[in-house]
C-alpha cells in the first residue's frame, strides 16, 4: 500500500464483482479511495483512512497498518442488529443509516455482497431496485 486512501487490489477486485451485479452502478475515485455509485447516491465507499486524521479509526489498526474500511447504506431497522456486535461493523460517524465495516483476511464476502445490495436498495431509485427481486425470482 503506498499511502492513505489507497485500497489492496484484491478487496477492489471482490468488490467490483459485487458491485458488477447492481444495475446502472459505476465506480469512480472518491476524495479519498473509490465508491460505487448509483446515480448521484454511494452506495459502498472502500478507503484505507490515515487514523492520525481521523482517530475513529485507530482501534482498527494492525501491526501498524491503517484498516481498510468500507462504508454502505443500511436500513434503519437493520443498522443497530449489524452494528452491536461490534468488529468487524460499526456505526459510521456520519450520516443516518450509514454503516461501516473493516475489510481483511477473514472478511466474509457473501454477507458483503447481501450488505452491498441492500445499500443499493436504499439508495437506487424504485424501479432499478425492483430489477434485483426480479433477478432473485428467476434464480429461484
Amino acid at each position: 500500500m503506498s499511502g492513505p486512501g489507497d485500497v489492496p487490489p484484491e478487496v477492489l477486485d471482490r468488490l467490483r464483482a459485487i458491485c458488477r451485479r447492481l444495475p446502472e452502478v459505476y465506480e469512480e475515485p472518491a476524495w479519498i479511495g473509490v465508491r460505487w455509485r448509483i446515480r448521484a447516491r454511494t452506495v459502498a465507499h472502500v478507503y484505507t483512512p490515515d487514523p492520525g486524521r481521523f482517530p475513529v479509526y485507530a482501534q482498527y489498526v494492525v501491526d501498524g497498518e491503517p484498516p481498510t474500511v468500507m462504508t454502505f447504506r443500511a436500513p434503519l431497522e437493520d443498522l443497530h442488529g449489524l452494528t452491536v456486535g461490534g468488529f468487524p461493523f460499526f456505526r459510521a460517524p456520519w450520516g443516518a443509516n450509514v454503516a461501516a465495516a473493516i475489510l481483511g483476511a477473514d472478511t466474509d464476502w457473501a454477507e458483503i455482497g447481501e450488505l452491498l445490495t441492500d445499500s443499493y436498495r436504499e439508495m437506487a431509485p424504485k424501479f432499478l431496485a425492483a430489477r434485483l427481486d426480479v433477478g432473485a425470482e428467476s434464480a429461484d
